[in-house]
């Protein structure tokens, strides 16, 4: 599942900024978004929306973002976020299968 999301992640980050900037540099779980992409603010706006369309208000970024200082925004790896949407899409589905769903009766 991890791989899935990074490389759902990497594909976002492509669109974004274009595969002109991120040829020299495969995206890891280690790559840092301001250290190895210089990602911008408005880069991450566009990524939140990508990540909402694609996992649902849950994996909310900007709210993800809010819980942390500054200088832990600014050391950000990819791997964070891979483990924060996994985390919340493996919660989602574990209540998805706890809910009872109606019978066809």
């Amino acid at each position: 599942m991890t791989t899935d999301i990074l490389a759902e992640i990497t594909g976002m980050l492509v669109e974004i900024v274009g595969d002109e900037f991120l040829l020299a540099e495969e995206v890891t779980m280690k790559t840092r978004f301001n250290e190895d992409l210089a990602l911008e603010s408005i880069e991450f706006v566009a990524l939140a929306e990508l990540l909402h369309h694609r996992y649902g208000a849950e994996v909310d970024l900007m709210g993800f973002l809010a819980e942390k200082d500054m200088d832990a925004i600014l050391a950000m790896s990819v791997g964070e976020l891979v483990t924060h949407i996994g985390r919340v899409t493996h919660a989602s589905l574990a209540r998805a299968a706890a809910t009872p769903t109606a019978s066809a009766g």
